[in-house]
């Protein structure tokens, strides 16, 4: 049964970090991302970071939190193998800003509906936080937290673009027993960052790189995050 005043604090948090972040004084960043430079030229682009009430089945995990119950969600997908970048990385629905889109939340809402199949009218944006550096690809990424006010079906849209659509109990996120450090190593430099590991009627998939990092700062900073084992590596899936 739906815990309907964890879910109202938990849309509460969530508004007030939007509303902070569009205030005269939006403070730093999401976490590393305070001290990457913008890259020059960078493409403007965003994520929609859409969470709800699960309409599956709930965590395994009591959350410490108080307003993470064990049925509150976050939408994801994992991007086809084929895909040339970031191929079967987990990643929220999003993509560049279009010249016909009016701003950031309104091409993250559009490749949402392209990407999972949502409706829509049954998303509360709730509002944009700091754009987010990608020195790597050059981009600058707006996310946008949303709120699943009437939850819809999600599915493949395309098969050439994702490989699965998931919702995730965030709580299940925060159970230190799923998360961990991924390492890549990359033109003999060395990248630590955070991972999630998640099951769905797919498989196994592990959330990492700019993924990883926005969960693991979000969590930071809404004061839900859990004590968990930052030596643990959690080893990523082969090219």
């Amino acid at each position: 049964m739906t815990d309907l005043s964890s879910a109202s604090s938990a849309r509460a948090q969530l508004r007030e970090l939007a509303d902070v972040a569009a205030s005269d004084d939006p403070g730093p960043r999401l976490g590393v991302f305070e001290a990457l430079p913008e890259p020059p030229e960078a493409r403007p682009a965003a994520v929609l970071i859409l969470f709800g009430v699960l309409d599956g089945l709930p965590a395994d995990h009591d959350a410490q939190a108080s307003a993470v119950s064990s049925d509150l969600d976050v939408l994801l997908l994992a991007r086809a193998d084929t895909l040339r970048a970031h191929p079967g990385q987990v990643a929220f629905p999003g993509g560049r800003v279009d010249p016909e889109d009016d701003d950031a939340v309104a091409a993250a809402l559009r490749e949402a509906v392209e990407e999972t199949g949502l409706d829509p009218s049954g998303v509360e944006i709730l509002g944009p936080l700091a754009a987010l550096p990608l020195e790597y690809s050059r981009h600058l990424v707006t996310p946008v937290l949303a709120w699943w006010r009437h939850p819809s079906p999600v599915r493949v849209v395309d098969t050439a673009e994702s490989a699965d659509v998931f919702r995730v109990p965030v709580a299940d996120l925060l159970d230190p027993a799923h998360r961990g450090v991924t390492v890549l190593r990359r033109g003999g430099e060395v990248f630590r960052g955070p991972g999630f590991t998640v099951r769905t009627p797919v498989g196994r998939h592990i959330v990492w790189g700019f993924t990883g990092l926005i969960l693991d700062a979000l969590f930071d900073r809404l004061g839900w995050t859990e004590p968990w084992d930052r030596e643990r590596v959690l080893p990523l899936p082969l090219p």
